[in-house]
């Protein structure tokens, strides 16, 4: 995993003059709240009571302090001046230097609410370095790294490199959530990915069907972006290796490459992690959900007379089969469990030994049981008085006792 790039957060290019005349503009006489001191054109619902003139008399500033101007690392080689504009020798005024500080103090607390509610936030872009994008907020810059950017900006121009693409968003807005607010840590984090899964994660339900764009191909599956009725991509979710086909899969990258167009279902949503689990194979019927003649066409199958015992027609039974079926006529209302039938796949789908109930209607009291290991596929005809839900109860049951 990439390390995330290290941020702290930087005191804002606020002119003291635009700042004072806040204060001197507002309708109250008295010292302004938290209201007063964060800008208006991005609405905060905690209002936050804090006494400018109560810091202003606890906090004093040395006679002729040496000021320079602090900075501070965003990444491996960038830095950012935290009190732009200031020369060595400045001497502010004592009551610049607590309004600055009461500022800055009111928007850490800010941070940490929004962080708390997971409210949405937009805040401007000012720009970017290695890692990711610098976003304003209030009288702070917080960070946002680029795996925290939503899938709305590579699809859009999926050849674009990440830099151009950030290089193009400086000065935009940009909804995002904070992730963390760490003030002593001086650490401010922002999520575009938190922020999108707030707005369209509750439009996305079990059984939906998306066309999507493959992000990026892993060992365990593929991460594909999801295609909204607006034309745009704003989730993320993951094809697990075994949901994109019922082939057997050996490498993902065998079968989707980063940028392939694929069509997927919702198959799990956990909203408390904010994951979406995704299928391609379950747009498919698996071939073994009816009976053999939909693996194999009847003339590439070994069609062989029902017999009292599967090892007499020569039927060799699936390593294990054998003693499942033995298990199964020690269950009560099952009568008979033979082999009728086998025939062999062109592809592999798994090497393990593998039982289906097919959904066949039962004929006269018999039901079609499907095993699969390997390319061998062999069809058992089970007589029983039970039901498909007793069947498969009584399959759990011996696949418990069979080692």
């Amino acid at each position: 995993m990439t390390a995330m790039p290290m941020f702290t957060a930087t005191l804002g290019s606020f002119s003291a003059i635009s700042f004072f005349s806040q204060l001197s503009s507002s309708s109250s006489s008295s010292s302004p709240d938290a209201s007063s001191l964060i800008s208006t054109s991005t609405p905060f619902p905690f209002p936050n009571q804090f006494n400018l003139s109560k810091h202003a008399h606890k906090l004093t500033v040395p006679r002729k302090p040496r000021y320079h101007s602090a900075k501070v690392s965003v990444s491996g080689n960038t830095e950012i001046e935290e009190n732009p504009g200031s020369e060595t020798g400045e001497d502010p005024s004592s009551s610049q230097d607590a309004a600055r500080l009461a500022r800055r103090s009111a928007d850490w607390k800010a941070a940490k609410a929004y962080k708390d509610s997971g409210f949405i936030f937009d805040g401007r872009i000012e720009g970017f370095n290695g890692g990711g994008l610098l976003i304003r907020f209030y009288s702070l810059v917080g960070f946002l790294p680029f795996p925290q950017l939503s899938p709305l900006h590579s699809c859009k121009e999926p050849l674009k490199s990440i830099h151009d693409t950030a290089k193009d968003l400086v000065g935009s807005l940009i909804s995002v959530k904070v992730i963390q607010a760490d003030e002593d840590q001086r650490r401010l984090i922002f999520s575009e990915k938190e922020a999108a899964w707030s707005r369209f994660s509750d439009k996305v339900k079990v059984g939906d069907i998306f066309e999507a764009i493959v992000g990026s191909v892993e060992d365990y599956g593929a991460f594909v972006h999801l295609r909204f009725p607006d034309g745009l991509y704003h989730l993320t979710g993951l094809v697990h290796i075994s949901e994109v086909s019922w082939d057997l899969v050996h490498d993902v990258r065998d079968i989707l490459t980063e940028g392939d167009k694929v069509k997927v279902k919702v198959i799990g949503v956990d909203r408390e992690k904010s994951r979406l689990k995704l299928s391609i194979k379950q747009l498919e019927e698996d071939p073994l959900l009816e009976t053999l003649d939909k693996v194999i066409p009847q003339s590439g199958s070994e069609v062989l007379d029902d017999l009292s015992d599967g090892s007499i027609n020569g039927i060799e039974p699936l390593p294990g089969l054998e003693t499942i079926l033995q298990e199964l006529l020690q269950e009560d209302g099952i009568d008979d469990a033979r082999i009728n039938r086998q025939g062999f796949e062109k592809r592999v789908v798994s090497q393990d030994l593998q039982l289906w109930l097919s959904n066949a209607p039962p004929t006269e009291q018999r039901f079609t049981l499907l095993a699969r290991a390997g390319r061998q596929v062999q069809e058992i005809h089970l007589s029983t008085s039970l039901d498909q839900e007793g069947i498969k109860r009584a399959l759990q049951r011996v696949l418990e006792r069979v080692p």
